[in-house]
């Protein structure tokens, strides 16, 4: 399979780099640019489906934002009720209380009267909302009548625009409100009142949506926030069903990487087409930015540049962003037309900080002394002599751990003493760690938290190893970076 459209010189300025690789956060992005090359997958068709509560769960830089932003405007384009609930509209809710029955009622009249207020400004419609409703448990159960009743008036309202019309007409067919609940992860501290406070709060959509038959909920969490709450409420296993782990595979993100590419040069490409076709035989649609081999030394001389990128990422479609842009501004500044090998090796150091100084911010809520658990998880002399130091069966790893922590005992914000066995499923939870096994051709298949998140149990050995995962290495190894090449295995094609 080959690409046969003319290559076009691409000069690597701010801008351009901007409009081709696109922008770090969904919301900070063109809707536009970010609808032309957008992936629709399982997890999108997951979340739009006819049902009352959608719970997608995922890391950072993941797309739960994307998601959103794409489902939301597909549903304006079907006329529907669709409204956004962001972090600063809630809060206060679910506060001050101490009985969690409380909680829940005070998330169920709250978010209540938010949704009445956001269907005012969508419609235009003067929708009262009186204060005895906060204590009135009839309204909670009746509020899709309620408002159904103001929505039949408002087709009777002389003024009524074309557009406020056929939202009516189409609530009043479908009788179906959507609303969207996004970066509740904001402020998160990983206190027993932020876990109660979420935990309340899905017991109050649940509530809502099956009293009020039409009122949906698409709600999204950090994987981290979701396993705490999970982990801590046994009420939640009633919202087993409405859970969608929202994951990537690097073929996935690689068929992502070449549609920003041939959008930027105003091509189509029919994700379809590609899904089955293997890696190797996409390859050629890089090229008018990528060099086509990696021609440093060690596991990584003459590899497919595709395979290098898609080993330093953690199937995170951000820290795609985040590599090819610092690169191509790298090669911009050596007056380069394709990202080539220097311009990567020269982006690594800082890619690694980087991916550091992130996971330390999302994840120290949880362990306040994080950093430090990082940062002595670089490899000893002894390590780096024998070979070995990224790579560790679970008796090493365990072993390493415990060395680590008679330096100093690890507490997590909850009160618990760490042990081995909980530092390591920590590691692995946050993705410094993953799940590997050496394929027979050499490769390496590697598995993630959310694709698995039983291997760490301790109750059963399913047969992988574990490693630092390779977009940490440079960092904790700052005086030996010459040879992370030659001790990074690549990724299996997946």
């Amino acid at each position: 399979m080959s690409n046969m459209h003319t290559e076009q010189i691409i000069t690597f300025t701010d801008e351009v780099v901007s409009k081709l690789f696109g922008k770090e956060a969904a919301e900070d992005e063109d809707f536009d640019r970010l609808q032309s090359y957008y992936i629709k997958s399982r997890t999108h068709e997951r979340l739009t489906a006819n049902l009352p509560l959608r719970i997608l769960v995922g890391h950072k830089g993941i797309g739960k934002s994307a998601i959103f932003t794409i489902a939301r405007h597909e549903d304006k384009e079907k006329n529907y009720v669709s409204l956004l609930i962001r972090p600063d509209d809630i809060a206060n809710l679910g506060k001050d209380e101490e009985d969690f029955d409380a909680i829940i009622r005070s998330w169920k009249t709250g978010l209540l009267q938010i949704i009445t207020h956001k269907i005012c400004e969508c419609i235009h419609l003067q929708l009262p909302y009186h204060q005895e409703h906060q204590d009135n448990g009839r309204f909670v159960t009746q509020f899709l009548p309620y408002v159904k009743q103001f929505f039949q008036k408002k087709l009777n309202d002389i003024g009524i625009t074309d557009t406020d019309r056929l939202v009516v007409e189409t609530f009043l067919r479908t009788n179906r409100i959507i609303v969207y609940v996004d970066d509740l992860d904001r402020g998160w501290e990983s206190k027993k009142a932020d876990i109660r406070r979420i935990s309340a709060l899905l017991n109050a959509v649940r509530d809502l949506s099956n009293d009020n038959k039409g009122l949906q909920f698409r709600i999204s969490l950090r994987t981290d926030v979701f396993y705490l709450v999970r982990t801590s409420d046994e009420s939640t296993d009633k919202i087993g069903d409405a859970v969608i782990w929202h994951n990537w595979t690097n073929h996935e993100i690689l068929l992502l990487l070449i549609k920003r590419i041939e959008t930027y040069l105003g091509r189509g490409f029919d994700v379809d087409k590609y899904r089955k076709v293997q890696q190797r035989n996409l390859a050629t649609f890089l090229s008018p930015v990528f060099e086509k081999n990696f021609t440093d030394t060690g596991k990584w001389e003459n590899k497919p540049m595709y395979v290098i990128l898609m080993s330093l990422i953690r199937k995170r479609p951000r820290d795609l962003v985040k590599l090819c842009n610092a690169a191509a501004k790298c090669a911009y500044e050596n007056y380069k037309n394709k990202i080539d090998t220097d311009s990567l090796k020269a982006v690594f150091v800082n890619y690694s900080h980087d991916r550091i100084q992130d996971t330390v911010n999302e994840y120290r809520s949880e362990l306040k002394d994080i950093e430090r658990l990082l940062l002595n998880m670089k490899p000893s002399s002894k390590e780096r002599n024998s070979g070995k130091g990224y790579v560790y069966t679970t008796t090493e790893l365990h072993a390493k751990l415990n060395n680590i922590m008679q330096r100093g005992l690890f507490v997590f914000t909850n009160g618990k003493v760490a042990t081995a066995q909980s530092l390591h499923h920590f590691l692995y939870k946050i993705n410094f760690i993953t799940a590997r096994k050496e394929l027979e051709d050499g490769f390496i298949d590697r598995k993630y938290f959310e694709e698995n998140n039983y291997l760490t149990s301790g109750i059963a050995d399913f047969g992988y190893d574990w490693e630092i995962h390779p977009a940490f290495r440079w960092a904790l190894s700052p005086d030996d970076i010459s040879n992370i090449p030659h001790s990074v295995g690549l990724s299996a094609d997946n």
